[in-house]
């Protein structure tokens, strides 16, 4: 620490000197021509011969001088090219500022190419001036931050000296942009709905909450999309998504953040099995867009086949083929001393026969499964929003699928229920768990129920976590390595 303060104080002592000499360390604007990426595109023909003429900025990584010359690299958000710096071509005045220029410094040039010997492409730099002055070092000389703590405080020094993160980040970019085309081109509307609530529904999960002072009430934020798109069916919109930042009050682990991006879609006169369609549809769509043409992901140690089509099994059959569990027939104690003998500590207070069984589910299948898996017929104990399974005389289970990769939940669907006396009355069952301890039950919303009413179409409907998303597709250890900016513990 004490070196790096060293040569901070250096840097602010050579930008003083600087200032005297009239140097403006921090300029309003520059005209960058050419993107790095596109000077090679460009001049790729280019050999030991000088040719053409460019104009660009960038973030100057590493500084060689030799006398009265100079090379350094430079770099923007596309690439990095050398420059060769003479004192006889820039001058002496812009030769004795480029000799006080330091790594991290944002530069603009003008010049002609050349390829070096090693065939390196090369500005022959002509004009150079300072744009910004950097006064903290770059780590570890620039060969990559490799410290993960640093990495997600810091990230913009990630993005700096990483470029594998960087790259990560454009294939975000690369993944929601494909997301809306495709969604665009199947007749969806995207929409935007609110993120402050008077009551929280949609999903099983701790709300943060707020306080609004002109109105003098506690708001939640949201932690679904839900309710709100599902009023925009009734409303008339048949086919509506948002891509959007919802809040969870829960733990910080490698598949959780508290905030993190959602898609929810809905559409009209469709039910479960359209969506499970539709939902292979998009993902291996993204896949293909990638570049994963033989649809094999590889992730860690893993290849994760995603080739069409994709298992669909029940929760219940999942359990008996995959879990190696047959529950048939067992009461719902005998299910209790199951999951006890494998967990002592979860909390089974105000678990009824359904949570049991997904509990079982999580507890003997779920990191099982790597290969898409769509896992349907969930209990309806645990599903209050979504349509009884059509058929089902036992009553016990409804219309839904998760979708699991690589053990991880991505997705979750529902033959949409559109019922107000049944949602109601299931809204009620949830309220009761509430007073029961139960945080994470969902509260009554009074207003839903009203919109209801109205009559909602049939609808299908499907929730995807974009966050694990990212994370598959792009080979990421853990969420923070997705999310621009996570969540994190005190510095301290």
């Amino acid at each position: 620490m004490e070196d790096y303060n060293i040569l901070m104080k250096q840097r602010f002592e050579k930008a003083d000197e600087l200032i005297k000499n009239g140097v403006d360390l921090f300029k309003y604007k520059y005209d960058k021509e050419l993107y790095i990426k596109e000077i090679k595109e460009k001049f790729s023909d280019v050999g030991e011969e000088e040719k053409g003429y460019v104009k660009t900025a960038g973030r100057m990584m590493i500084k060689r001088v030799h006398g009265k010359t100079a090379f350094a690299d430079l770099k923007d958000e596309t690439d990095k090219i050398q420059l060769y710096v003479r004192k006889d071509f820039v001058g002496d005045d812009t030769y004795a500022l480029f000799k006080k220029l330091d790594i991290g410094d944002i530069i603009g040039v003008e010049g002609s190419l050349f390829r070096t010997r090693t065939g390196e492409l090369t500005i022959i730099v002509k004009k150079l001036e300072i744009l910004t002055k950097s006064f903290r070092p770059l780590p570890e000389k620039f060969h990559g931050l490799q410290d993960k703590e640093l990495i997600y405080r810091q990230r913009y020094v990630d993005l700096i000296v990483n470029d594998e993160s960087r790259e990560r980040f454009k294939k975000r970019s690369l993944i929601l942009k494909s997301i809306r085309n495709f969604m665009d081109s199947y007749g969806y509307m995207e929409v935007e709905t609110p993120i402050l609530l008077q009551v929280y529904g949609g999903a099983e999960a701790r709300p943060f909450i707020t306080h609004h002072n002109a109105l003098n009430r506690d708001l939640y934020l949201r932690i679904a999309l839900e309710t709100y798109l599902k009023r925009l069916v009734v409303g008339g919109f048949e086919k509506v998504y948002e891509i959007g930042r919802v809040f969870r009050n829960e733990g910080i682990s490698k598949k959780h953040n508290p905030e993190f991006t959602l898609m929810e879609f809905y559409e009209a006169y469709k039910d479960l099995y359209d969506m499970m369609d539709f939902t292979e549809k998009l993902i291996s769509h993204l896949v293909e867009k990638l570049g994963y043409e033989d649809k094999i992901v590889k992730y860690g140690d893993k290849e994760i086949d995603f080739s069409t089509p994709w298992k669909r099994i029940s929760m219940k059959d999942a359990i008996k083929e995959i879990g190696g569990l047959d529950i048939d027939g067992k009461s719902e104690e005998e299910l209790r001393e199951i999951i006890k003998k494998e967990d002592e500590d979860i909390d089974l207070k105000t678990a009824g026969y359904g949570k049991l069984i997904q509990i079982l589910f999580e507890l003997f299948v779920e990191e099982k499964l790597i290969n898409p898996t769509f896992v349907t017929d969930h209990p309806l104990e645990v599903s209050p929003l979504a349509k009884r399974k059509r058929d089902d005389e036992s009553g016990l289970f409804v219309e839904r699928f998760e979708l699991f990769v690589n053990g991880w939940e991505l997705a979750n669907a529902f033959s949409e229920l559109n019922d107000p006396i049944d949602q109601e009355e299931r809204f009620k069952e949830q309220e009761r768990k509430f007073a029961e301890g139960d945080d994470e039950a969902q509260r009554m919303d009074t207003d839903f129920i009203r919109a209801l009413q109205y009559g909602m179409p049939p609808t299908g409907g499907v929730g995807i976590g974009i966050d694990r998303l990212v994370m598959l597709l792009t080979n990421a250890e853990t969420i923070k390595d997705v999310i621009l900016f996570p969540h994190l513990k005190d510095e301290n």
